[in-house]
């Protein structure tokens, strides 16, 4: 190698190394914030890249926080970022909270961070309230009219209820279950007409945001409909039902009167032909009489002549009926 390259390469070789020291020790950051007053190791820059720690956030973070009159240390602020918190989102939030006089420390800010929920969104909801639209909720009096209300309910976040304090569903669920039973609870609907903040005022007193990550601060009655008689449809709907019960036993009377008479006509039936049997018996003991000696031929004859007058009578009784034995009877008599 010539000689005269040997310079060429120790400057070229001193110019990378300067470039590759700056870009492991952020001179300008380090530089930075000692004008903004905020004390930090240029070593502790050098590690935090190492630990693949953008210095840049926690420098700038900590500037903001500095600024603000927070007291928040480099590590805490390193810690949240590897925990997978949004750092500039928590240190937002920590500045509205200090400036509106809400109580708000960097550990509850970063849990609530870390459970998924925007503190900043928070913040900003507990300075501003948001008014939430409930859906349509159907209710019933007790004289069977039909009430549909809507209502609005104001809400501001609970700082120290977002971890594990539940949300809007969890509202929406309370508040209409509020509205059913102030309605179901009214003799009738008039008078949830007449006094829509009844349903109010009982809904606020039940406490309904307990356990949740908003609080209540007021409900309004937005509007009122009135629906369908339900009462009056029930009370058809069960008069069809008793129709349909009545017939249904008027049926089964009537199945067994059927049953009763064909029973009867059967019996009758029965009955004439034991009649029938008995009546073919009587020649069979006449002539066994006659061959025994114990029926003569005018005991025979009195019979024909009883017999005679009894067809006579019967002819008499029935207008148009046809003469019977009864003539006969006389002649021979």
């Amino acid at each position: 190698m010539d000689p005269s390259f040997t310079p060429i390469l120790i400057i070229v070789g001193a110019i990378v190394a300067f470039f590759f020291l700056l870009y492991l020790l952020p001179v300008n950051l380090w530089f930075t914030a000692q004008l903004s007053g905020v004390r930090i190791n240029l070593l502790n820059l050098l590690l935090m890249r190492l630990r693949k720690v953008p210095p840049a956030l926690v420098t700038n973070a900590m500037i903001t926080s500095t600024k603000a009159g927070l007291n928040i240390t480099s590590n805490d602020i390193e810690t949240h970022f590897l925990a997978g918190g949004n750092v500039n989102n928590v240190i937002k939030a920590l500045i509205s909270a200090d400036k509106a006089n809400i109580p708000l420390d960097f550990k509850l800010a970063t849990a609530i961070d870390l459970a998924g929920r925007d503190v900043f969104d928070a913040v900003q909801l507990s300075v501003n309230p948001r008014v939430i639209n409930t859906p349509p909720v159907a209710a019933v009096a007790k004289d069977g009219i039909q009430l549909i209300a809507k209502a609005r309910v104001t809400v501001r976040a609970n700082i120290n209820q977002l971890v594990g304090g539940a949300g809007e569903e969890t509202i929406l669920a309370r508040v209409g279950e509020g509205i059913v039973t102030t309605i179901g609870s009214s003799i009738n609907h008039k008078e949830v007409l007449e006094n829509p903040d009844r349903i109010s005022k009982t809904v606020l007193s039940k406490g309904l945001d307990s356990g949740t990550a908003f609080e209540i601060l007021s409900i309004d009655i937005a509007d009122i409909d009135i629906g369908e008689n339900v009462g009056a449809k029930l009370q058809e709907d069960q008069a069809e039902a008793d129709l349909k019960v009545a017939n249904a036993r008027a049926e089964e009377r009537r199945a067994m009167a059927v049953a009763q008479e064909q029973e009867m006509r059967a019996k009758a039936q029965e009955a004439r032909a034991k009649v029938i049997e008995a009546e073919a018996q009587v020649p069979l003991a006449m002539a066994e009489a006659f061959r025994n000696g114990n029926l003569g031929v005018m005991d025979y004859y009195r019979m024909q002549n009883i017999q005679a007058d009894t067809d006579m009578r019967g002819s008499i009784a029935k207008p148009g009926g046809s003469p019977g034995k009864g003539d006969k009877g006389d002649k021979g008599k």
